[in-house]
């Protein structure tokens, strides 16, 4: 069974909608109430998150906005002593692709590939798009980037090979993942239980063949202190099973490569 944190780490640009907690102000030219909401996960919640992955010697696999590398550096100072896997997530949270022509899409994306790269030390093998995002184009263009990953298709619980040449979808979670705790749908000790859930199904699965957990937290979520002691809890859980390889989704990736079949073109 190998776990990794997705770990989205993203920037939000003033007055444009996005993620927010509250409906009532989310389409105000200026909307502090939601605008701060997200922002407070950069200030104050990653470093609650970061003490909970330390202590049960967990790495990152971050889903990063370029933009947070000239904005937040601390944050990629204290990742990279960690170990951290750094993902590619466009450029911030406020932007998304479509719409974009080939060309376009091209130079955004080797931009945010590059930034990512000069800031962390490492190129990004892998990707997510804001919201989980992408254009026909994406996966042919990352691939000549040198991404090799994506974590758009939530479609196993396995790996599996893309279309396109050399590229292939390492799991994802949009069930298992914070923004379910938004609205008050789930609080946050059920969602440290469906954590635990989701675990114990996929580790009795796994026994035919492994399997991949992704546990995808946000900063301006998780990161909460209403919700600290719960994400630490599941954490505690997970890092405790006999049959757990705490791991990033690089080195699933790398590992899948290995081991699994070949691609079918």
């Amino acid at each position: 069974m190998a776990f990794y944190v997705g770990l989205n780490i993203e920037h939000f640009h003033l007055g444009k909608r996005s993620i927010s907690i509250s409906a009532g102000s989310a389409d105000l030219p200026l909307d502090p109430l939601n605008h701060g909401w997200r922002d407070y996960g950069l200030r104050v919640g990653i470093w609650r998150i970061m003490e909970s992955l330390d202590r049960h010697g967990m790495r990152a696999s971050v889903l990063l906005n370029s933009d947070v590398c000239s904005r937040y550096p601390q944050i990629i100072k204290a990742g990279r002593e960690r170990g951290w896997a750094w993902l590619a997530h466009g450029r911030s949270n406020s932007i998304l692709q479509a719409g974009m022509s080939p060309q376009e899409e091209l130079a955004y994306l080797n931009d945010v590939v590059d930034t990512i790269e000069s800031h962390t030390g490492s190129r990004p093998k892998g990707w997510l798009g804001p919201n989980a995002s992408e254009t026909p184009e994406t996966p042919r263009i990352l691939a000549g980037l040198g991404v090799d990953y994506l974590l758009d298709w939530s479609a196993d619980d396995q790996p599996f090979h893309l279309n396109v040449p050399g590229m292939m979808s390492v799991p994802y979670s949009f069930e298992v993942n914070d923004v379910r705790m938004l609205g008050g749908a789930v609080s946050a000790a059920e969602f440290s239980q469906m954590v635990i859930d989701q675990y114990e199904q996929l580790s009795k699965d796994s026994s035919s063949g492994g399997r991949v957990m992704a546990l995808p937290l946000h900063t301006f979520i998780s990161g909460q202190p209403l919700r600290a002691k719960y994400l630490d809890l599941a954490l505690e859980f997970v890092a405790s099973q006999p049959d757990v390889w705490l791991t990033t989704s690089d080195e699933i990736a790398s590992h899948y490569r290995k081991v699994g079949p070949a691609p079918l073109l």
